[in-house]
């Protein structure tokens, strides 16, 4: 099974913490549908190149950006029958869409669903309004509630919620009031992302200038904690580091990337993997993009990683999993020295008690899962 992800590089306003490629310069944005429908057929062998018949089905589609849900749906609907029309799409796929609550209503909801969407990504990031104007996000709290409403009068039942913790403002009984929000309103799905302050942000020069206290690790560690107990009592698998779910609902299209699964990237800065070894990234410019597809075709720049570097992609992303990383199919697919090796390396998280060799699988325990990436760094070769 393989999945695709469309970037639509647009937002209505710059949220102060964000770092992902987006504009708020929307003048171009249907020149920039055309594109990505032009992209979307010049790909169309990329899981099969030999044209044998035998590229995987198409098992997930994710619009994400920026801020998918301002394009009109009509428009949504061009892209998902392009993409069915050019790949084998599986008749049960899951179609994600990303979108703000200020963007829903009811005639959109009916419009998405008619086009083939059958899961929202809301960004909520808070039901706290002085977190939200903080961030400078384009809603205010009653708009979520009311947006998450309507998505399940809707009958679009599968949806996950956005909520970022360990803010400058946010307390712990804010923190907790937040989940409980989310248990309260029947979210099936929760992605939930520590605060990262990244250079060049507006966050970065605002706490750089004074004007925002800086990200506290301990109360991010407090956040992370109260997370974890809140999944437990709420029924919740916390299936990867950042997301929880209830049974049933985890996100497909992201645990394919977690399982290295091969996914095609369409838009300016979309990622794209082919399951082996190889990677390839479409420029980060919009004009450069849209220049770049509809002259030459050739947006994207390429890599090949080396077995060092498939060994590594492969203990961080599988470490970050509820089930982890298993020995199992690694020593498949790398050999029995590699996993001599991790074993060696392994010893000292499990000594700390970070780390547990169960059923053929390392797994992080809960202190571990503090120091996920640290440990994925420790396991390199």
């Amino acid at each position: 099974m393989a999945g695709i992800y469309i970037h639509i590089p647009y937002c209505r306003k710059a949220c102060h913490y964000c770092n992902f490629h987006f504009s708020t310069t929307r003048y171009n944005t249907r020149q920039m549908v055309d594109s990505l429908l032009k992209e979307t057929v010049l790909q169309k062998h990329y899981f099969d190149p030999e044209q044998s018949g035998n590229a995987p089905s198409i098992a997930t589609i994710y619009f994400g950006g920026g801020t998918p849900s301002i394009l009109p749906a009509a428009w949504i609907s061009e892209l998902i029958e392009c993409i069915k029309n050019n790949y084998p799409v599986d008749k049960n796929a899951e179609i994600t869409l990303e979108a703000n609550p200020d963007d829903i209503n009811q005639q959109i909801l009916a419009d998405w669903q008619a086009a083939g969407v059958n899961r929202l990504s809301i960004g909520v990031q808070s039901f706290i309004d002085e977190d939200l104007q903080w961030m400078n996000r384009a809603h205010q709290a009653k708009e979520a509630y009311q947006a998450i409403k309507w998505a399940v009068e809707a009958g679009m039942l599968n949806y996950s919620l956005d909520l970022i913790y360990g803010t400058p403002y946010l307390t712990d009984a804010l923190w907790q009031e937040n989940l409980q929000i989310a248990a309260e309103l029947g979210a099936p799905h929760l992605s939930a992302y520590a605060l990262t302050v990244e250079p060049k942000t507006a966050l970065f020069k605002l706490i750089e200038k004074g004007k925002i206290p800086p990200v506290d690790n301990g109360k991010q560690s407090q956040h992370f904690e109260l997370l974890m107990d809140w999944a437990a009592q709420n029924g919740f698998e916390h299936y990867e580091i950042s997301n929880l779910a209830k049974p049933g609902y985890r996100s497909r299209h992201n645990s394919s990337y977690w399982q290295g699964q091969p996914y095609l990237g369409l838009g300016p800065a979309a990622h794209s993997y082919d399951g082996l070894r190889t990677r390839k990234w479409n420029i980060d410019n919009n004009p450069l993009y849209l220049q770049g597809i509809n002259k030459t075709g050739v947006v994207s720049t390429e890599e090949h990683l080396t077995i060092d570097n498939q060994i590594n992609e492969t203990i961080m992303i599988q470490l970050r999993m509820m089930e982890g990383l298993d020995l199992v199919s690694f020593e498949k697919k790398f050999g029995g020295q590699a996993v001599e090796v991790l074993a060696q390396q392994a010893k000292k998280a499990i000594e700390q008690g970070h780390l547990v060799h169960y059923n053929n699988h390392l797994v992080l325990t809960r202190a571990g899962k503090h120091f996920a990436d640290h440990i994925a760094v420790m396991l390199f070769i």
